[in-house]
């Protein structure tokens, strides 16, 4: 079913859908590194320490901004000897354009094409939402040096249902789930996905199960994979319920695949 005036590529582009799960924050950073993409421009955080090292790109959670990761999460990442890229959504922070889920899908690809990095040498990180886009740009660029989703999304239908206003859409559950399959395939995308995994959960994640982590560890067809159960924190505490255990797991992940 389509709705009646909607002309964008999907129905999870529909305000009473993406506008119902996307939260734009007005957070920003100083002097943002800016990414073109088509109909908007990203205001995202780059910090280089060595251009010979990996670099993180990193995908925040629905309800963040990039600005909260800055210095903070970029200065630990530099202290492990990582650089860092932090891709900004449209609508967030300084970046303009609408937040739509489908529309954005492509918008990792073109953080690390403008920053010249080569996916070899790039580690993407997702946190929650962010999982969305981290799975989607290691789908993309099969030669990515590495994967981490912290408490990431194994099914997207589930959680857009609970947010989404459906009669608002004009679209059924059936439609949204069929639409998901289309796009958020996170079971066939993490099945081509060999490269080196790391999964962050915390036990008592109340907003999205570790279920989630689970099944997307069970999905991955990487040769290289760790789980991590934390049992302590939630989904919004799970660094700072946890930072030493989070931080050394990120080392021992870069310490494989550098050996």
């Amino acid at each position: 079913m389509t709705p009646d005036n909607f002309d964008v590529g999907s129905i999870l582009d529909h305000s009473a859908i993406s506008g119902h799960y996307l939260f734009p924050q007005p957070r920003c950073v100083e002097d943002p590194f800016l990414v073109q993409v088509s109909g908007a421009e990203l205001a995202c955080h780059r910090t280089v320490i060595d251009p010979g090292k990996y670099t993180v790109v990193h995908f925040h959670g629905n309800g963040e901004a990039v600005a909260d990761y800055i210095p903070g999460m970029a200065d630990i990442l530099a202290d492990l000897g990582l650089n860092s890229m932090f891709v900004e959504y449209r609508e967030y922070g300084d970046s303009t354009g609408e937040a739509r889920l489908v529309a954005m899908l492509g918008d990792g690809e073109a953080a690390i094409k403008a920053s010249g990095l080569a996916p070899e040498r790039v580690i993407v990180f997702g946190r929650s939402m962010g999982s969305l886009y981290a799975i989607e740009l290691a789908h993309r660029q099969p030669t990515i040096a590495g994967l981490i989703l912290e408490s990431g999304i194994a099914d997207p239908a589930e959680r857009f249902l609970t947010y989404a206003d459906l009669t608002t859409a004009g679209v059924t559950e059936d439609d949204v789930i069929a639409e998901v399959e289309r796009h958020f395939n996170h079971q066939e995308k993490l099945s081509k996905c060999k490269n080196p995994l790391l999964i962050l959960h915390a036990e008592n994640d109340g907003l999205i199960d570790i279920s989630h982590a689970e099944r997307t560890y069970r999905w991955a067809s990487s040769v290289q994979k760790r789980l991590v159960r934390f049992p302590f924190g939630n989904h919004n505490t799970i660094f700072g319920a946890n930072a030493r255990e989070y931080v050394a797991a990120i080392r021992d992940f870069v310490d494989a695949m550098e050996a």
